[in-house]
């Protein structure tokens, strides 16, 4: 079986890491760089790095700030923000980035991901979903969470399987950064419908909430902001807490 994967998140505005809620409010949380190194320390076993405004301000990811980032770690990396082509990817994996991360690209051009995959492996391919239940319905949204797709979060978390996705990075943006706990309901119906590795992401606030997720739903991964940022749980006394339910991680 596969060990589960303690994942802090850097979600990265004008070169600093922000947290907000639901997307929104944003609030600077430290130095990217800086906030790497400790999570590795703590015994982190991949970071993830997502510039946030990337599609939104129609640029690229700071691939400078993600070279600085990747000197300093020896853990799995992933990037994303802002990438739509194969030279893209290429300039982050030179830059330092083991994996890199897609959402608004792959939605607006699906055949992106076979593109990637078979450029890469798809081992290096993570589709990023963030899902939010409108009127009962999982609807996959774009652009940083601002626009709405007619999309259903478990169809699409399927199709782009097919397509050579190697991992889906899923965040409930009902969830995010509220702390109430991941939303176990959606992580249970993707991960139960797709044969890759599926990341749990939004609404964590304290160790409980990964014990769930990971007895309660198919997750490999968790992935959380705030909690780490702000040292409400440090990832080392996260991993022990899982050790006491028996849960294993690396």
């Amino acid at each position: 079986m596969l060990k589960k994967r303690i994942i802090p998140c850097l979600d990265i505005k004008d070169g600093t890491t922000v947290k907000g809620i639901n997307f929104e409010g944003l609030r600077n949380a430290g130095d990217p760089v800086e906030l790497a190194v400790k999570y590795e320390q703590e015994g982190a076993d991949e970071l993830v790095f997502l510039d946030i405004t990337a599609t939104i301000e129609n640029r690229k990811t700071f691939a400078d700030l993600v070279k600085q980032i990747a000197r300093e770690l020896s853990i799995p990396f992933t990037v994303g923000g802002g990438i739509s082509s194969v030279e893209d990817v290429r300039i982050l994996l030179e830059a330092g980035a083991d994996k890199i991360s897609i959402n608004s690209s792959a939605v607006r051009n699906p055949q992106l991901i076979e593109e990637l995959a078979g450029e890469f492996g798809s081992q290096c391919v993570v589709i990023a979903i963030d899902t939010r239940n409108v009127n009962g319905h999982d609807l996959v949204h774009i652009r940083g969470g601002r626009e709405a797709t007619t999309l259903n979060t478990v169809e699409w978390a399927k199709r782009t399987t097919s397509l050579g996705a190697g991992e889906i990075l899923l965040t409930s943006m009902d969830g995010d950064g509220t702390k109430s706990g991941f939303d176990l309901r959606i992580t249970r119906l993707v991960s139960e419908n797709v044969q890759i590795p599926v990341i749990a992401s939004g609404g964590a606030g304290k160790a409980e909430d990964f014990v769930k997720v990971f007895q309660e739903t198919k997750a490999t991964g968790a992935l959380a902001a705030s909690i780490f940022h702000f040292n409400e749980v440090p990832v080392s006394v996260l991993k022990q807490a899982l050790k006491s339910q028996k849960i294993a991680v690396r």
